[in-house]
């Protein structure tokens, strides 16, 4: 899931060496936490218009996470 999101992230940015993910272990939910972070310039290119790009990330993530029978969300810090 974190090679997916960093593909993904790192197709959008021009600095592709400051884009990593980190997530938290899974919540009593069973919810995944993962945290993208970008370089600083990057980051309208990762929200987006109105944040549609955001939440594109955010619906593939969560198909990806539920063709592997879990459960994931996106943060971008």
């Amino acid at each position: 899931m974190q090679e997916l999101l960093l593909a993904v992230a790192r197709g959008l940015v021009d600095d592709k060496d400051a884009v990593t993910v980190t997530a938290d272990e899974p919540d009593a939910e069973g919810v995944t936490v993962y945290h993208l972070h970008v370089a600083e310039d990057d980051m309208g290119r990762v929200i987006g218009k109105q944040g549609r790009i955001a939440k594109a990330i955010r619906v593939v993530m969560r198909a990806a996470a539920v063709r592997r029978g879990e459960k994931a969300v996106v943060e971008i810090d």
